[in-house]
């Protein structure tokens, strides 16, 4: 199906290129004219600009906005609308917080437009692997969407059901539809959250690992430890394997000492929203909300497990430490 691209950064150029290898047309549009050229030499149509991006599509048109939350995201969905009709489809690809996904449902909906928000999960190796994505919104627009969020999603991956569960749904094929406006950010968010504590586990992990040898330790109690070897060795049988153990094995297997990185951890926002959502539900998330502090604090004196925290988000996401 035809479908626009809005933002062709680290993800949106790929998702771009995703759907074109699946038979979709893909119109594209970012403020950066080289990207788009770059896409178009790829088979992608190229627009100039939203309202040229508008006339390039055939109505019902569907865009996907793929750029940074916050006002970014809040203009481009209104310069959009402004040159979209009843019965036409924006998706909010992007990480916006899903309070403004209901607003902007909300006023979309008076002319008519159709409103997605889509958490979507995969980094920079999405092209390849596919993008895990949380739907929420119009359940007409998401069902008529479907050939789009299919092609972005990984498939079955060859991952089985789960044991108990009747086979089928698109869960198992890495999308899923999750209900009204702002439910599939609300999934990303805590997705996001929960991100943060399992990579704070793992570079608390390491640093353990690492500081065995100190010399205030009992002489026949200090350990000499390989990371590179004991984080290879844990992503084999181990209960603890994942793909952030994955991005954790290479960085150390290119530099152990990750002297490449100062530790300085930023934070997105979605850390942030998930233990205010907490706090509004009265549920406990003490590992959450540790795993959003440590980041804060990794911006005044650097650890070793803030270097791991640092490599870790680098390895999925492309994100460079402030000054690099």
């Amino acid at each position: 199906m035809q479908i626009a691209m809005v933002g062709l950064g680290r993800m949106g150029a790929n998702m771009a290129r995703r759907l074109m290898r699946n038979g979709h047309d893909c119109v594209v549009y970012d403020r950066n004219p080289d990207a788009v050229a770059q896409l178009v030499s790829e088979g992608a149509t190229g627009a100039a600009s939203l309202s040229e991006l508008a006339e390039k599509l055939a109505p019902p048109r569907a865009a996907w906005i793929m750029v940074p939350s916050g006002d970014i995201t809040e203009n481009a969905v209104k310069e959009l609308a402004a040159h979209f009709a009843a019965g036409d489809v924006i998706v909010d690809g992007g990480n916006s917080h899903f309070k403004d996904d209901v607003r902007r449902a909300k006023v979309l909906a008076a002319s008519g437009i159709l409103y997605l928000d889509a958490g979507t999960s995969g980094g920079v190796w999405g092209l390849e692997r596919g993008y895990c994505l949380m739907v929420g919104g119009d359940a007409g627009a998401a069902k008529k969407l479907e050939p789009v969020f299919r092609s972005l999603a990984p498939g079955g991956s060859g991952i089985p059901p789960s044991p108990g569960r009747t086979p089928g749904g698109s869960a198992e094929q890495g999308y899923l539809y999750c209900g009204p406006s702002g439910a599939g950010h609300f999934v990303k968010m805590v997705h996001n959250g929960i991100e943060y504590g399992l990579m704070q586990a793992y570079a608390e992990g390491f640093d353990i690992l690492k500081n065995a040898n100190l010399e205030s330790l009992p002489e026949d109690q200090r350990y000499d430890l390989d990371l590179a070897d004991i984080t290879e060795l844990w992503r084999r049988g181990s209960v603890v394997s994942s793909w952030l153990l994955d991005l954790s094995a290479e960085a150390l297997a290119r530099n152990p000492d990750l002297s490449n990185y100062s530790g300085f951890v930023q934070d997105s926002g979605e850390g942030r929203w998930t233990v205010q959502a907490a706090i509004d539900e009265s549920v406990p998330a003490e590992v959450l909300t540790a795993a959003l502090f440590a980041r804060f604090r990794s911006r005044q004196d650097h650890t070793f497990a803030e270097k791991v925290l640092s490599a870790m988000r680098q390895g999925f996401g492309g994100h460079v430490e402030p000054g690099k």
